[in-house]
C-alpha cells in the first residue's frame, strides 16, 4: 500500500503539476518507466491482501457487498475503491499512456487517473484505520 499510494502521491503532488504547467507529457514517461516495474507488482499484492483481509476478518466472497455488519461495509468499501483503481490503472496502461507515448496531448486525462488513483489510495488507507475499532 505504501508503495502504490506513495508513489502516486509524489507523481500527483511534484511531477503532474510541472507537466501540466508546461504541456510536456516527457517528464510523466519517464516516471511512469521508471515506477511501472515496483507499482504494478504493489498493485497486485494490493489485490492479493485486499482479498485476504476480507477472509482474515472472517468476510467470505459472497458476504463482501452486503454492508450488514460494521466490518463488512469498511471491508465492500475497500474492494470497491481496490477494483476501482485497477480499472483505472487498466485504462491508464491501455489507452491513456499509448496515446501520450505517440506524442498526442491527452495530459487531462492522464491527470485526471492520477488524481483519482491517489484519492482512491488515500480513501483505502483511512478506510484500513477503521478496522482497528470494528468498521462503521
Amino acid at each position: 500500500m505504501a508503495v502504490w499510494v506513495g508513489g502516486h502521491l509524489y507523481l500527483a503532488v511534484r511531477i503532474l503539476p510541472e507537466v501540466l504547467r508546461i504541456r510536456d507529457s516527457e517528464k510523466l514517461l519517464r516516471f511512469e518507466k521508471s515506477f511501472e516495474p515496483l507499482g504494478m507488482p504493489a498493485l497486485l499484492l494490493l489485490v492479493i491482501t485486499g482479498v485476504w483481509m476480507s477472509l482474515q476478518f472472517g468476510i467470505s466472497w459472497n458476504e463482501w457487498f452486503d454492508f450488514d455488519s460494521p466490518m463488512e461495509r469498511v471491508i465492500s468499501i475497500k474492494l470497491i475503491l481496490l477494483f476501482s483503481t485497477v480499472l483505472f490503472a487498466i485504462s491508464a496502461q491501455t489507452r491513456v499512456l499509448p496515446k501520450l507515448r505517440k506524442g498526442k496531448d491527452h495530459l487531462n486525462e492522464m491527470a485526471v487517473h492520477v488524481m483519482m488513483v491517489t484519492l482512491l489510495g488515500i480513501a483505502m488507507l483511512v478506510l484500513g484505520s477503521f478496522l482497528r475499532y470494528g468498521g462503521f
